[in-house]
């Protein structure tokens, strides 16, 4: 399973920018895609997630000015951001977990899987 991100770039402060992910490869179930952000010297922060392509959470930094969705294949993940401010500038990483076949279901044998980042900056 491989997960390649686009989408980052350079946006004045207030400015909207688009994240897609593509996933690729063959999983037997997804049930949490989500988007994190990390800056250097700090965690690796979760900002927008959706629980088995439905239910969406926001970090309360970002509620209200970011949308996560997904399409009808779960193939791609977007992060629409709007309102952008210089404190969203960071690496954005996507990221989902499931499960590779059926027994892995049964088992519990979870997995998690990530992009390679795509720088986001915003100026003020």
């Amino acid at each position: 399973v491989q997960l390649q991100a686009s989408g980052g770039g350079l946006v004045q402060a207030g400015g909207s920018l688009r994240l897609s992910c593509e996933i690729s490869g063959n999983l037997y179930s997804i049930n949490v895609m989500a988007w994190y952000r990390q800056t250097p010297g700090q965690q690796r922060e979760n900002v927008a997630s959706i629980t088995s392509g439905v239910i969406p959470n926001y970090a309360r930094t970002v509620k209200d000015r970011f949308t996560i969705s997904t399409n009808s294949a779960k193939n791609m993940v977007y992060l629409q951001m709007n309102n952008l401010k210089p404190d969203d500038s960071a690496v954005y990483y996507c990221n989902i977990g499931g499960f590779s076949q059926k027994e892995d279901v049964l088992s519990g044998r979870h997995q998690t899987y990530w992009g390679q980042g795509t720088q986001v900056t915003v100026s003020s």
